[in-house]
Parts: C-alpha cells; structure tokens; sequence
C-alpha cells in the first residue's frame, strides 16, 4: 500500500506542480496545435484553439514512469517485467504518436504520418511486446500475458497454442497486435475536446488498477492452485507491481487534467492519447481481463465506433450522413451542445462503464468461490 500511495503522489505532484514549466518550454519551441484552415475547417469554433502547447503527453508519461520508480523504490523491491512492459507500450506508442505531432507541427499542417504509417509504428511497438510477455516466467512457471484468449481470467478452450507452437506464435502475435492496435487508435479519436480523453483514462486505468488489486489478494499460492483456480484465485503475475504502474499513470493523468480541462492550457497531442491506448493495451492483456477492458474501457469505443457507422451509412445511402460530424463527441458540439457539458457526459459514461466492467469482475470472482 505505501508503494502505491507513493507512486501516485509523486507523478501526481510531477505532473501538476511541473506542467507549466513545460508549458513554457513548449511554447519557446513553437509546439503550438495546428487547426484546420477555416475554409477547411469541419468546426470553426475550434479556431480559438490554435497555437495552444501540445505534446502535453509527455508531461504524464515522464511523470508516470518517475512515479513507478519512486514507487517501487519505496516498496523495496525492483521494477517487475509486468510493469516494464507496460510502460514499454506506454513510451512506444507515445513515440509514435510524438512523430506524428512533431510533423504536423514542423509542417504546419493537420496531418502527420499517413494511417498506414502510423499502424507500422504501431505494430513495431507491440509485436516485440507480445513476444517479451510471454517469456520471462515466474517461479510457478507463468509468464506476464498468457497463451489464451482472457474475459475475467484465462479460457482455457481458447488457447493459441492449440493450433500448433508455429501458428499458435502467429495467431497470438495477431491477436496481441490488434488488442494492441485498436485501444491506440481509439483513445487517439477520443482525444477531440479539452480533458475528454484524460478524465476517460484516469476512470478507464483506475478500474483497470482495482482489478490488479483484487489480483493481488487473492492470488493463487501454488502451481496446483493455479490449475484448479481453486477459490477464484488469479494466476497474474505481478498485479501487485501492474498495480503500481497504474497508480502511477492515474495520478499523472490527475495532475495533468489541472492544466488540460477546459479551457486547457495544454494539449496532450497523439504522444499523449496513443500512449494512454498503450496503457490499457498493456493493463488488459496482462491483467487477463482482454475482453473485460471492452466494457470498463467502452468510452473509449464511442469515438471510433461512430466513425465506422458514418462511413458505413455513408455509403449504404450514396452520401447521407448518420451523424453531423465524427466522432460523435463533434457531432454533439454540431448540435450546439457546449465543450464543457459533453466533456463531463463522456466522463460520467467513463465512470459507469468502469465501474460496471469492475462490479462484472467481482461477481466473476464470487461465482467462482
């Protein structure tokens, strides 16, 4: 508990008492946001906005990764490859998203690296990921992630290396990759309106940390409990540290939202949101709980999901349009709905979404005793 409390506090203070430093910094570098040219612009509104710092994601996840270290520290004992990993997903796809800021801001323009780009760069983060986290076995012989498809825990019918260790390698790797992939690309379409995606994740990740938790608790004692999961005990490796990193990563994203709320100060940009999508990725897969994170990160399914009917309806109907604007957090701000008030609806969905998908993990835990 104090490593915990200790995490926290200190990417917590990083992060609010430090933010305006780099707000500065970033202002003499010329990282201000790009807008769209009001002649192109699909929300003129946003205008307002232009030359406000971005980059801002890599205020949290300095903060973050100082948090961790400080936590662990005070714990005693050394950084885990569970929170290693996360924190590789977390500075990978923050690296990702830090190259594409870095060009729409050096050329001026709203577009960064081209989509397919930026999948590469995605796919070169978490390949090496899924391939780390299932080695580096513990002492009862369980690595970070698993062989097998997870919702509140592992099913065993559903296992990758029933299809031979070759494709089993494969399918796994794909898998890895798309949970991967999509979490990333999700919290990045999220991310249109001041504090949206930073208040979404301080909920998604706070669950996600309650999960590891519980994890740690109830742990099972041996290898033949692990098997058997006798009395609902969990086989994750490392929840306690998987704890940690989360604590970590929430309390920097507090301390941020100080200064990113609206009317935000500073923007967390694609280095921030991609990173954020790293972080769930990396918290699901290796808390088992990959299905589960559908539901206690669902907020984050909103933005993409209505781009994907828009496009759909779009050409199902020669051209209509289902929503104003997509995401649906723009369609809202097209209906006259103001910043502030959306913001705060998608955190409240943030937060029931969360606490459904942890209330779904305990009744689990129940039915299993």
């Amino acid at each position: 508990m104090r490593s915990l409390l200790a995490a926290a506090t200190i990417s917590l203070a990083f992060t609010l008492f430090l933010t305006p430093l780099f707000i500065r910094l970033f202002e003499k570098l010329g990282w201000g946001q790009v807008i769209r040219t009001p002649e192109n612009a699909h929300n003129p509104s946003h205008q307002a906005k232009r030359g406000t710092p971005t980059m801002g994601g890599i205020v949290f996840i300095v903060g973050s990764i100082v948090g961790y270290v400080v936590g662990t520290l005070t714990g005693g004992a050394p950084p885990s490859i569970s929170g290693l990993l996360v924190i590789w997903m977390m500075v990978g796809f923050g690296i990702v998203g830090f190259i594409d800021d870095f060009m729409k801001v050096r050329q001026q323009r709203s577009l960064g690296l081209s989509g397919w780009r930026k999948i590469v760069g995605q796919v070169l983060v978490a390949v090496p990921f899924g391939i780390m986290a299932l080695n580096f076995p513990d002492a009862r012989g369980e690595t970070p992630a698993s062989p097998y498809v997870s919702f509140f825990r592992d099913i065993p019918m559903l296992s990758f290396f029933a299809l031979g260790a070759v494709v089993g390698w494969i399918v796994y790797l794909i898998w890895i990759t798309f949970i991967s992939v999509a979490w990333s690309n999700s919290t990045n379409l999220t991310d249109g309106l001041d504090g949206l995606a930073t208040g979404s994740g301080i909920f998604t990740v706070s669950a996600l940390s309650l999960v590891t938790f519980w994890q740690f608790q109830q742990r099972c004692a041996s290898e033949a409990l692990v098997n058997a999961y006798v009395g609902g005990c969990y086989a994750t490796p490392d929840p306690m540290d998987l704890t940690i990193i989360a604590a970590s990563f929430v309390g920097a994203l507090v301390g941020f939202l100080w200064w990113n709320a609206p009317k935000a100060k500073i923007f967390m940009g694609d280095v921030g949101s991609m990173a954020i999508g790293g972080v769930i990725a990396a918290m699901a897969i290796l808390a088992r709980a990959e299905l589960l994170s559908v539901i206690i990160a669902g907020v984050f399914i909103i933005g993409p999901g209505s781009v994907i009917l828009q496009r759909i309806y779009f050409k199902a109907t020669g051209g209509k349009r289902l929503f104003l604007m997509s995401p649906f957090h723009h369609h809202l701000e097209m209906r006259g709905w103001p910043e502030i008030t959306i913001v705060v609806r998608m955190w409240i969905i943030a937060g029931m979404l969360a606490v459904t998908g942890v209330a779904l993990f305990y009744v689990e835990w129940l039915s299993a005793l």
